[in-house]
């Protein structure tokens, strides 16, 4: 039986329904870092996944970084030997999956922390993570797999090359913000939250301060 960890919508989406990314920020009006956290530490629980697939009251948090080294951003491609069969052949610019309960032994301060570092080192080979740091979430309701998951967005700065773990289910290069924005308009089969952050890339990716999640 496979656990995942969810927070309540409302508690992590209390006043809307956003839809592509939403920067965090310090205004009125919109997300602010701490408040995610927040409610991430205090709210937060893990349920059974197949109970958590059909519960759109329910937020399942993944976390989702766009790797980046020497300027060039990750671009996946998940192969049909890879875990869900809904994203085989798809491109994506995002790393991560769900956060399992393995990642809470360190206490619900590091748990985002822990599941980042967990995924970035089970797909990727690589020296040195030099930063990470979140910059906004997710989300996406129109269909029924996004309602029940929120991307949490970090921009992952790589010193070094990085590669591909698993070469039987994911092919990887390092390609330009230019170029991915090129493929998008083309008509490549990105995952549907790539194909919403890959216009946004340069909202945030020349931004080089780094902030721990």
């Amino acid at each position: 039986m496979e656990f995942v960890f969810v927070v309540p919508r409302e508690l992590v989406l209390p006043s809307f329904y956003p839809h592509g990314l939403v920067a965090f920020g310090d205004e009125d009006g919109e997300i602010r870092h701490e408040s995610f956290a927040r409610a991430v530490r205090e709210h937060g629980f893990f349920c059974e996944r197949a109970y958590a697939e059909h519960a759109p009251h329910l937020k399942q948090i993944i976390p989702y970084g766009v790797v980046v080294s020497g300027g060039d951003v990750l671009l996946l491609k998940r192969l049909s030997k890879g875990g869900e069969k809904r994203l085989h052949d798809k491109l994506s610019i995002g790393v991560g999956g769900h956060i399992n309960p393995c990642d809470d032994a360190a206490g619900r301060d590091g748990l985002l922390d822990a599941a980042t570092q967990r995924e970035l080192a089970e797909e990727l080979a690589f020296d040195h993570i030099a930063s990470v740091r979140s910059v906004g979430i997710l989300n996406d309701d129109s269909n029924p797999v996004g309602a029940v998951h929120l991307g949490l967005v970090q921009v992952v700065h790589i010193d070094g090359p990085v590669s591909i773990r698993e070469t039987d289910q994911l092919e990887g290069e390092l390609v330009s913000p230019s170029q991915l924005r090129s493929r998008l308009a083309e008509g490549a089969d990105f995952e549907t939250w790539s194909s919403l952050l890959v216009p946004e890339l340069e909202a945030f990716l020349p931004q080089t301060s780094a902030t721990l999640l």
